[in-house]
């Protein structure tokens, strides 16, 4: 279908334009993949399965990140424009104005907290925690300096750890090292996508890169912070982090996970190319995907 078309099957049909718009906005994608994190975060964390409390977890989960990326675009509005990414966003293209988004931002940051609260207040906390780092603290500080991927590596590492929270009501060592193993997963993941659109970026004044240069200085970085990945992900195994263990056989499947990734690092360091970094970060989301899939088959293990 060709984008002409699509735009007349569209306004032919506004219900699918404003779910489409809605769904853009909120970064559907990207929140379902934060709310499988939680999900699973849940589950190896609970001793038995709460269908109430997945829900809510659910719910406010994506409303949460939704609220996240909405906000974003709120402020973006004006550098989105600049950029092939995200010239076609719903407010710079035109199809929502801002006074709608941000009515549709604070809707889903209230439903959000409202739905956590119920689950228990630490959940709550954790979740308005993520929100505001997100968009008061990253956001602007992209156009600033590259120190925005650390910002931005807190809430982005909050998903995983909030379930563990959401069965628990707890914090403690075993939500803090699920937090730990997505946030320096998150320095490679963004690194490579920062050099895969570095040009993209560069329109709007972005600079995701950690010396803000496709260099050698910058591939070592996503070697190294791809090992430290691989470290805290494997960690669990030696029976050092409370509650949340890993056995030995899931260890070695989460070590040949990160070796595959690493090598895909190490290959950037060789290449210094835009096919290698896409590389890498195809093979993180592969890794975080399947870590988590590694731990909760674990925990159905020792359920059986």
């Amino acid at each position: 279908m060709t984008s002409s078309s699509l735009k007349t099957e569209l306004r032919s049909n506004p219900v699918k334009e404003i779910f489409i718009n809605f769904f853009e906005l909120t970064k559907a994608r990207l929140a379902i993949s934060v709310v499988f994190s939680s999900i699973v975060g849940y589950l190896i964390a609970s001793d038995s399965f709460d269908l109430s409390t997945v829900l809510l977890l659910t719910l406010g989960g994506y409303c949460m990140v939704g609220a996240s990326n909405s906000f974003n675009q709120i402020i973006e509005k004006d550098i989105d424009k600049l950029m092939e990414r995200t010239k076609n966003r719903p407010i710079p293209s035109g199809k929502m104005s801002v006074n709608t988004a941000f009515i549709i931002s604070i809707i889903l940051t209230l439903i959000g907290v409202i739905v956590l609260y119920k689950i228990n207040p630490k959940t709550a906390l954790f979740g308005s925690i993520s929100i505001f780092i997100y968009t008061c603290l990253y956001t602007p500080l992209k156009t600033i300096s590259p120190l925005s991927v650390f910002v931005g590596a807190i809430p982005g590492a909050i998903p995983f750890m909030l379930g563990w929270v959401a069965a628990t009501n707890n914090f403690g060592i075993e939500p803090g090292t699920l937090f730990m193993i997505q946030f320096f997963w998150q320095f490679p993941h963004f690194w490579a996508l920062g050099w895969m659109l570095h040009e993209d970026y560069g329109k709007a004044g972005i600079n995701m890169l950690p010396t803000r240069k496709k260099d050698k200085s910058t591939a070592l970085q996503v070697v190294l912070y791809t090992i430290w990945m691989i470290i805290i992900s494997i960690f669990p195994v030696s029976g050092l982090t409370g509650d949340l263990r890993l056995s030995i056989v899931s260890a070695v499947v989460v070590l040949a996970l990160g070796l595959g990734m690493l090598y895909f690092a190490i290959n950037l360091y060789i290449k210094m190319s835009t096919s290698a970094a896409k590389k890498v970060f195809t093979s993180s989301i592969v890794y975080l995907t399947l870590l988590q899939i590694t731990y909760l088959i674990d925990k159905i293990y020792i359920w059986i």
